[in-house]
């Protein structure tokens, strides 16, 4: 379909904690619009939010049979999604789906198994991080269909392009999952696109008159990502060429498992254990309840400067109807010292994240093991430094804001756009703002007129109708990582000595869409025929790499996903060994495909990052 048919440009937040969705004509040129979703907000009353809480809630037959629409918007009549499902699951967890897109990048596991919510005694009726996902999708497009047709608006989403954000972290496995997801709830080929960069493209749309008038060339963006549950960061370049600005991801981060959360229950348990000293014991029930409390005392406190104390109200487990409720206060000083400085201390550029590695570990969701930001920001800034400085190309575009100290290099960004629930509070950005400063000792400004709640779903609107239109300012990114399959060693036998698995770059960090790339100096064998095993890798850091470039040891690498999996024996072939080429595709819609040619004759195998039929 040739793009003067299409109508919208259709932006699509998948939070870990909370999703939006947002609109725009594709003929337009202002910011996008917010729609919003219709859901249960309790156990009878469907109402609409800006935002649809990422919670899915595994209802049991009584409640079906009262709530006003059972199984509203979901595939099965026991699952609800949204405010309610989130209230009325966290009375009863073993009901509860949280964080399924964090589990959809956990390589532990298979994210097509049903095993949410984790640990729950409901075996049968468990859901997988993949559906999870997908129900999300499906309430969201039920919600803009539902709204279009409250607007009187005659639309089509077959008429429309759709942009789907995931964190720049996310691996090629979960990518594959997420464009997955998307089809199945019926939103069709769905284009994806980094989190980070959407919320800057929503500040680029804010500011499309004044942008080039607050970032120069030289200049280095750090888009500060931290929401309810996860912590992620980019670093986005201003370059000048031919007299024009020009923009260009060159890091990002890990997915880190830390976030407003986190604050809510370490203000909760610092609660609970002054109520201990005071004789007063609290239940599952009661302590759910503090959480709540202290997130809402949060929020108050952060928002008004003038409050000392905010009161957190529990109810009594008597079953006396005179029985008393407990009341206790998150005050002032104990939000500074548990949230502020418990999560962002003033700490040296040179410290990083504490790990402890254990002999055994419960399954489960990688957490942060260290709840301090401001470590995980300080390597963040050293891990960069490392990768830019492995390519000529991203260092010079780096090499004002290149700095040393405490015997590290590291980028020192010259300004920041926060993006996330907890940069609400303006504590929380100013304690960056003095971190930052502590690293490299000047100004740093911050990039004003984001929507910490609502820019990534804007910006991915914004960002798909730019794309259609073929004009206005694009971030140059591409792939996040370096890409790299694992190559057995061709070596004679060594008592005792077991060869170390080399790997093969087969996709070069900044691979853009809709490019390929073939390695065609070098012929491997393909084994055919038999079940075998091909394990991917990744680097953050090796940004001068290039395709056919060599890692002798694997386990320099991170390891992304292992598929092990039987390739047709090519026709007329005797043996199950055959020469192949790779070749290395970057899809349009952003997931990588890995080809192996046969040499000899038309034949071709594809493996992608992960196999439907794994």
């Amino acid at each position: 379909m040739d793009d003067a048919q299409y109508m919208y440009a259709i932006g699509i937040d998948l939070g870990t904690s909370n999703c939006a969705l947002a609109v725009t004509p594709l003929d337009g040129d202002g910011v996008a619009e917010t729609v919003p979703v219709a859901q249960l907000v309790s156990a009878r009353t469907i109402d609409s939010r800006p935002t649809l809480p990422s919670a899915l809630y595994l209802a049991t037959e009584q409640e079906q049979r009262s709530l006003p629409s059972p199984g509203w918007q979901c595939s099965r009549a026991d699952m609800v999604v949204g405010e309610w499902a989130r209230n009325h699951g966290a009375l009863s967890p073993q009901r509860l789906v949280t964080s399924a897109k964090s589990w959809l990048c956990n390589s532990s596991i298979d994210p097509t198994a049903p095993l949410l919510p984790w640990q729950s005694e409901l075996e049968e009726r468990k859901v997988s991080p993949l559906q999870a996902a997908e129900e999300y999708l499906r309430h969201l497009r039920h919600a803009l269909l539902a709204h279009w047709r409250q607007q009187g608006v005659d639309a089509d989403l077959s008429r429309c392009k759709v942009t789907i954000t995931v964190p720049a972290s996310f691996d090629e496995v979960a990518r594959i999952f997420t464009a997955d997801a998307a089809a199945a709830a019926g939103w069709g080929d769905a284009v994806l696109l980094e989190e980070q960069q959407a919320a800057f493209y929503h500040w680029l749309q804010v500011h499309a008159d004044d942008w080039r008038e607050q970032v120069q060339a030289g200049d280095v963006v750090l888009v500060c990502d931290v929401g309810g549950g996860t912590a992620d960061f980019s670093l986005i370049a201003v370059t000048e060429r031919g007299g024009e600005l020009q923009l260009e991801r060159i890091s990002v981060g890990d997915h880190i498992l830390l976030g407003g959360d986190n604050m809510d229950l370490a203000l909760a348990y610092t609660l609970r254990a002054q109520l201990q000293q005071q004789g007063k014991e609290l239940d599952a029930a009661q302590m759910l309840a503090l959480v709540h409390g202290c997130r809402v005392a949060k929020e108050a406190l952060f928002s008004d400067p003038a409050a000392a104390r905010y009161p957190v109200t529990v109810p009594s487990r008597g079953a006396s109807l005179f029985a008393k409720t407990i009341t206790t206060h998150v005050t002032r000083e104990l939000l500074q010292q548990v949230v502020v400085d418990g999560f962002l201390p003033l700490v040296s550029i040179a410290e990083h994240p504490a790990v402890t590695q254990g002999g055994l570990q419960e399954m489960g969701l990688a957490y942060a093991q260290d709840p301090v930001l401001s470590r995980h920001l300080a390597q963040f800034l050293v891990r960069s430094c490392i990768n830019v400085q492995s390519n000529e190309q991203l260092q010079e575009l780096a090499r004002q804001r290149i700095r040393e100290r405490d015997g590290v290099s590291f980028i020192c960004p010259s300004a920041v756009l926060f993006n996330g629930g907890i940069f609400k509070a303006q504590p929380l950005r100013q304690r960056v703002f003095d971190l930052l400063r502590q690293f490299g000792g000047e100004e740093i400004r911050q990039l004003p007129g984001s929507d910490f709640d609502l820019a990534v779903a804007r910006g991915a609107a914004v960002y798909t109708r730019l794309k259609a239109q073929g004009k206005g300012v694009r971030i140059k990114a591409g792939t996040a990582y370096s890409y790299y399959i694992g190559i057995e060693s061709s070596m004679p036998a060594i008592p005792g000595f077991t060869p170390p698995l080399r790997a093969v770059c087969v996709v070069p960090q900044g691979m853009e869409e809709g490019s390929e790339c073939s390695l065609d100096e070098r012929e491997f064998a393909l084994v055919t025929g038999q079940p075998v095993q091909f394990r991917f890798f990744s680097s953050a850091v090796r940004a001068g790499d290039e395709v056919g470039s060599w890692v002798e040891d694997a386990a320099e690498l991170e390891e992304t996903s292992t598929l092990t999996v039987t390739l047709p024996r090519d026709e007329g072939q005797d043996g199950t060994m055959v020469p192949v080429r790779l070749h290395s595709h970057i899809t349009e819609l952003g997931t990588l495909e890995l080809w192996m040619q046969h040499t000899e004759s038309a034949q071709r195998w594809k493996i992608e990052f992960n196999v439907r039929e794994q």
